[in-house]
């Protein structure tokens, strides 16, 4: 079950490099992975050989580029398990998708006094557009509230699920904590009340399988960054009913069938949603990316990164004055902490004068921070090609922040 992990980061040359004097401790894939060869290749392929512009082109280059464009959907479809290209939509990311929702899903059907459920843990990308629809429409945002661990207090959720409840729209996985929420329960007992779910899985596909006809989700979505694929890429899975019935969100090239000063004639899913000249390159991409993580194994990335997770857990929990920020029983590789007496922002700057590159801040969930009483934390995110020689480095790091602070 373990990795060739030589092998694994030789493939990825942006890791081999030194930063002030010493090897690159790259351990911020949480915010954004790194892209091997194999993706690099796949993208300066195309732009060598194949650029052109997509669907409706007679000509061989754009004949080629279409069907690398459309084998890129038919790659994301087989990565999540959807029935259907048409439910999947192309994005800019995560973000996009989740704003795509809630202007042509939820809008139409959102009125004075509804609802929109959330959790205490998402990423700002998963409340601001929510905050702006209930603006918009008098509705409220409902969140659900979170443990001292850091997992999701479940108990009153029957109770916000209810009449006035439009949609729920909840995090996989939390990008400040690493929680694993059970969407999977939380689905079903969501759709028990004809409750409509999406999901932002953008800290989940990196790091687990996931499938969406499993899960029931009506909307999942996640960014191709945080997956070893170019940035400025990513997916909306959607239900085909669901998408149907849904306008489209941006009028443009691409999304049309005809066009005149009396009336517009949409074209059919999924491309009534994707307006424009798309991210080609960003899809070939990403697909590239999908087939590199099938390469490696999915389940023995879940496997590796749960091993790194538990080992720099205990070695972070043995150190004196370190404060873990979440504590869920189920995580993904995410280890956010404190050093007592030194602001994270502080900490973030002398570990990279050692190489070590982690985040810090408040990770797009401030109100995670203020649950903890927090300003901000420091964040190591780990991957496939991370090393246990690295949790060294993560560790003689901190050593060295609480010398320069004695």
């Amino acid at each position: 079950m373990s990795l060739d992990l030589a092998a694994i980061r030789r493939d990825f040359p942006i890791l081999d490099q030194q930063v002030n004097g010493h090897p690159l401790v790259y351990l911020d894939n949480a915010a954004s992975s790194q892209k091997p060869n194999q993706v690099i290749d796949a993208i300066s392929d195309y732009y060598r050989q194949d650029n052109a512009n997509v669907h409706r082109g007679v000509h061989r280059l754009s004949q080629r580029a279409t069907d690398a464009y459309e084998s890129a959907r038919d790659k994301v479809r087989g990565f999540v398990n959807a029935k259907s290209d048409k439910e999947i939509i192309f994005v800019r990311g995560a973000t996009e998708a989740v704003n795509l929702v809630a202007q042509s899903f939820v809008r139409p059907m959102l009125a004075k006094g509804d609802d929109v459920l959330i959790s205490h843990m998402e990423h700002h990308a998963n409340i601001v557009p929510w905050q702006m629809l209930c603006e918009q429409t008098g509705a409220n945002l409902k969140v659900i509230p979170m443990t001292t661990k850091g997992e999701l207090d479940l108990s009153g959720l029957n109770e916000l699920l209810n009449e006035r409840t439009k949609i729920m729209a909840i995090g996989h996985v939390s990008n400040a904590l690493g929680t694993i929420n059970p969407v999977k329960d939380m689905i079903a007992q969501a759709h028990a009340k004809g409750i409509p779910v999406l999901v932002d899985g953008a800290q989940a596909v990196p790091h687990m399988a996931v499938d969406v006809q499993d899960l029931d989700c009506d909307f999942y979505v996640f960014s191709g960054h945080k997956m070893f694929a170019p940035t400025g890429i990513g997916a909306l899975y959607g239900k085909q009913d669901l998408l149907e019935t849904m306008p489209p969100w941006q009028g443009g090239g691409d999304m049309i069938l005809s066009v005149s000063f009396a009336h517009t004639q949409y074209n059919e899913l999924p491309y009534k949603f994707e307006a424009g000249t798309p991210h080609i390159a960003g899809a070939i991409g990403l697909a590239a990316a999908i087939d590199y993580m099938h390469t490696i194994g999915i389940a023995k990335i879940a496997q590796h990164e749960h091993d790194l997770l538990v080992a720099a857990t205990a070695r972070l929990e043995a150190l004196d004055g370190i404060r873990i920020i979440g504590t869920a029983e189920h995580k993904a590789s995410v280890l956010s902490f404190m050093i007592e007496g030194v602001h994270p922002h502080d900490v973030g700057t002398i570990f990279d004068q050692q190489g070590v590159a982690i985040r810090t801040g408040h990770h797009c969930a401030q109100p995670v921070m203020q649950f903890f009483g927090i300003p901000a934390t420091a964040r190591a995110s780990f991957a496939f090609y991370n090393t246990f020689e690295e949790i060294d480095a993560l560790v003689d790091a901190i050593k060295k922040v609480q010398e320069l602070f004695a």
